[in-house]
């Protein structure tokens, strides 16, 4: 998409599968990864001077790895997948390298003035338990404190997934290998380094993941389920048992659900992607989910949020256990050893604990048979904050951002769809809310700009598109854009620095009438008037299109005669087989929360001829906002 407000990345070579793997504020680069390219981009202008470095997999290896029969579609290639800050002059990163990871080192320069962009000389490490061998594998991965954490299979045939720490002065440790309690066919999507309390030793990783359920085969049990998982970052595995394993493992059920009007729940248990939206508190963020549904029956997709209150409740209550003659789950009722499960050494609850080696066997055991937590995690306000159904997309991704507006504070959630498309919903304190569609798939919000990264490419565009929304102060305000204001002039960028006194915003109730008096008259004004011919015999379209996806249309018709065959659709109405008796007016009128607005209004004195207005009016009866394409 190439307008004035999206800027395309132009590649001067071969490559695809483009993802964005890192965003460095202090450069101001964007990281890009590839098949057998990094790309460093400068964030104001990604067509600026970029840095690649090309980084193929060894010829021999390509060559074995096409003997195993994997390379039918491209697969034997070094697709980069991790591109993490090691310190501030050095990237880590990795790659499949042609079903056989690889990681290296790139040196990046103590500044961007330096444009330094390159691999570290004679360095290559392996990608084992960092990154996957499959190029269609998802994997997450998160460098703290030197240590590298990662969600991703650790094998060939990608049968081997778990939780993974290497590198650093710690232990590597794992997930248990091949234990379905623990995790079973999980697709990693997230992991996220969140302090629990002022004590460091009480820092955890938390990760986000969906996974084949244990009881997909009982009858209505859903077969996928969304999870939240945490381990503690000083775990270093147990003395006897869950050596070099995890011994602070625990696993939670994420539920995002809507009631039907017949009283039946929706599950939506395809977890898709997270946002983590940083606080003042940084114990405790917002945690974004993105949800589809798991079956083929419904197709919808929701946005759940959560509280990391809410989620460390569940990680304190009780354990899942299965019992009985029907091996149902129950909550485990007998004694919890000490230290509690999934508690760190030397934390708030166990301050004569140095590591996790010191650990009773008793504990270790308990949380090697008792992983899961009985509790889900339910969102915030038991709902999902966005839903849609019925609808042939699903949501992908999400990027969240804060925007302060002249009465208030509000969230503005971008969601790409696997339809290609992104849309752009504010978040009001009721109901109603507002989007906008464009060309993207995956986004990654920084300085007021959106980057989107495809299998076809790159595209970075402005947050604050107000230009599309007309040149009205109505069409301005009705938006209930946070990113817009009417400035007397123009609908532009607001910021809150600005103290011009002709600043118009209402995102709250988008009301015109009481944001833009005296503007509205210079619309009508403005009005241009078309010359649409239509051929006798012929059919001819009038075409009416309004902005708001909440707005309905409704034609009104001042004509000799009454005509029957006129075809409605969601883009105007098709006049079949014209005579001279639809020579008349025409008026679109839209109508949104009671709200009505001339869109076109026409008038035909001969069949040869019909005549249309196209602009912007303004009734009194209430905002709405359009944009009328006349038909040429």
């Amino acid at each position: 998409m190439d307008t004035r407000t999206a800027r395309p990345f132009s590649f001067s070579f071969n490559t695809s599968d483009y993802r964005i793997l890192h965003v460095d504020p202090d450069q101001g680069r964007l990281y890009l990864g590839s098949r057998e390219y990094l790309v460093s981009l400068d964030m104001q202008n990604i067509n600026k001077e970029p840095l690649i470095i090309h980084w193929p997999a060894p010829a021999q290896r390509k060559g074995e790895c096409q003997m195993t029969g994997k390379g039918r579609h491209g697969e034997c290639a070094n697709f980069v997948r991790l591109i993490e800050p090691w310190n501030r002059t050095h990237l880590y990163t990795c790659g499949t390298g042609a079903y056989k990871p690889i990681c290296t080192f790139i040196n990046r320069g103590w500044k961007a003035e330096d444009y330094l962009f390159r691999l570290v000389p004679g360095y290559v490490d392996s990608g084992k338990g960092k990154c996957s061998y499959d190029p269609n594998q998802e994997n997450v991965a998160a460098l703290i404190n030197g240590n590298l954490y990662a969600g991703v299979p650790v094998d060939f045939m990608s049968t081997d997934p778990g939780i993974f720490r290497t590198m650093g002065s710690r232990p590597a440790v794992r997930s248990e290998q091949y234990d379905s309690k623990w995790l079973n066919e999980p697709v990693f999507v997230h992991m996220k380094q969140i302090p629990d309390s002022s004590e460091k030793n009480d820092d955890k990783l938390y990760f986000f993941f969906r996974e084949k359920s244990l009881d997909s085969g009982a009858g209505a049990s859903p077969s996928v389920l969304a999870r939240v998982g945490r381990v503690c970052l000083n775990d270093e595995g147990g003395q006897k048992s869950l050596v070099n394993k995890w011994t602070t493992f625990l696993k939670a059920r994420l539920v995002c659900s809507v009631m039907g009007d017949d009283g039946v729940e929706t599950f939506f248990d395809e977890l898709r992607d997270m946002f983590i939206q940083p606080t003042q508190d940084e114990r405790n963020p917002v945690v974004y989910g993105v949800f589809s549904t798991s079956g083929s029956v419904f197709k919808g997709s929701a946005v759940c949020v959560y509280s990391m209150a809410d989620i460390r409740n569940v990680f304190n209550g009780p354990f899942a256990h299965k019992h009985g003659h029907n091996y149902q789950w129950t909550t485990y009722t007998g004694k919890i050893p000490y230290p509690r499960p999934g508690t760190c050494p030397g934390g708030t609850f166990t301050p004569g604990l140095q590591s996790t080696k010191e650990f009773s066997d008793e504990a270790v055991n308990f949380i090697r048979a008792h992983p899961l937590m009985y509790h889900p995690v339910y969102p915030i306000h038991k709902r999902p904050l966005v839903v849609r159904s019925g609808v042939d997309y699903r949501f992908t991704t999400i990027a969240v951002d804060q925007v302060d507006a002249v009465d208030g504070r509000y969230e503005v959630l971008f969601l790409g769809t696997d339809s290609g498309t992104v849309q752009k919903v504010i978040v009001l304190p009721k109901d109603p809310t507002t989007m906008e569609e464009l060309t993207l798939e995956e986004v990654e919000v920084f300085r007021q700009q959106l980057y989107a990264s495809s299998e076809a490419g790159l595209t970075q565009m402005s947050l604050h598109r107000c230009g599309v929304y007309g040149k009205a102060c109505s069409d301005c305000c009705l938006a209930r854009d946070p990113y817009c204001a009417w400035d007397g002039e123009n609908c532009c960028a607001f910021t809150q620095a600005t103290k011009r006194r002709s600043r118009r915003q209402d995102v709250k109730h988008g009301d015109p009438l009481r944001q833009c008096r005296g503007y509205n008259a210079k619309v009508e004004r403005r009005l241009q008037e078309k010359v649409q011919f239509g051929v006798e015999g012929s059919s001819t379209f009038l075409e009416c299109v309004p902005r708001s996806p909440q707005a309905t249309i409704k034609w009104l018709y001042q004509r000799d005669g009454r005509r029957k065959v006129v075809l409605k659709t969601p883009q105007g109405v098709l006049l079949k087989t014209l005579t001279k008796s639809d020579a008349g007016l025409y008026h679109c009128l839209a109508t949104e929360n009671n709200f009505k607005h001339t869109l076109a209004r026409g008038q035909e004195k001969r069949v040869t001829l019909l005549r249309a207005v196209c602009g912007l009016y303004l009734d009194t009866f209430g905002p709405f906002r359009h944009f009328l394409q006349c038909s040429k």
